[in-house]
């Protein structure tokens, strides 16, 4: 496996949330109107954009973030998180008499459920947007997701094709996107349940289910689908089903998997490497990201990931 050493300092930009956890760990998950003991409870800065931004800053990009945050002490709490990430906040506006986001998590066996409430990502509009067009033209790649409003995005998504600007989407939560604005994205990351979602199309079955496969090879843009332990797939020009493999770990908390494999994805690809390179990079960061408790918590440095990478490459041979 390919470790990637940093030639330069790429510039990325990630549009959007900023999230404030309350996670709750316990054995049982509950059914409808149950109570259950919990084991662990724990405040964590999270949100999909700010948990991508902090995983582009550690593996050695130069970051921007843009987003909005409420006049509250979460909104405090996670610009000061960002700082102190490397992350500029220049582009993260506090919101009057308006409260920050939060995501409720809860994490039974190892996997989770997650209840957000936007708060202030809600007041990321297309005119907030168009406020940082000359943020978004000079950057190498822009990274975006689905936990502010789309017509946000689509705004992003707009002035990065008008200075040719890569742009990345992870679509979580997941919605259906049209064609055309599927076909202005350079890149787009749903893992198997979302990419039925986006696509509007019927559940896939397995990785070798025909229609699965065309969803890929015949989408109007490159699709990254993710799979969990499995890793990932992408077809290429021809059509033809790449996979790059998971890796066996002990699973601790998967908050911030898929946001971690976005975040390595994105920093690979904006430095020039070619996609099988980027996304053994991505999957092997993505598998970092589990054995640790809390979302931003088991983001690795670039140092980190290349060491790991290199262990795992050893103990194969």
């Amino acid at each position: 496996m390919t470790q990637l050493q940093i030639t330069s300092q790429p510039r990325i930009t990630v549009i959007g949330s900023l999230n404030m956890d309350l996670v709750t760990v316990t054995s049982n998950m509950p059914n409808a109107g149950e109570t259950v003991h919990g084991e662990r409870f724990a405040t964590t800065c999270g949100g999909k954009g700010a948990n991508q931004a902090v995983a582009c800053a550690r593996l050695g990009a130069q970051v921007t973030m843009i987003g909005c945050v409420g006049d509250d002490a979460f909104g405090t709490m996670m610009l000061n998180n960002l700082r102190n990430e490397g992350v500029n906040t220049d582009g993260i506006r506090i919101i009057p008499n308006q409260t920050s986001g939060i995501a409720a998590i809860t994490i039974a066996d190892g996997d989770n459920r997650i209840i957000i409430v936007a708060g202030a990502n809600e007041e990321v509009t297309p005119a907030y947007i168009q406020e940082y067009e000359s943020i978004i033209a000079q950057s190498d790649l822009v990274l975006t997701q689905l936990e502010i409003p789309q017509d946000a995005v689509e705004r992003a998504v707009a002035i990065a094709n008008q200075h040719q600007v890569p742009i990345m989407l992870n679509p979580a939560p997941a919605i259906h996107l049209d064609e055309s604005f599927l076909a202005q994205l350079s890149w787009i990351t749903p893992n198997e349940h979302e990419l039925d979602i986006v696509t509007g199309s019927q559940p896939i079955s397995t990785p070798d289910d025909a229609s699965w496969q065309e969803k890929l090879s015949k989408a109007p843009t490159r699709i990254i689908m993710t799979k969990g332990a499995d890793g990932a797939y992408w077809a290429d020009e021809s059509g033809h089903i790449h996979h790059s493999a998971g890796h066996k770990v002990t699973v601790v908390d998967t908050t911030g998997a898929g946001d971690t494999f976005n975040a390595a994805l994105a920093v690979a690809l904006a430095e020039q490497r070619s996609l099988p390179e980027a996304m053994q990079w991505a999957t092997a960061a993505g598998a970092m990201s589990v054995t640790k408790f809390g979302a931003q918590a088991g983001m690795p440095s670039r140092e980190q990931l290349n060491n790991w990478i290199l262990q795992s490459s050893t103990k194969k041979c």
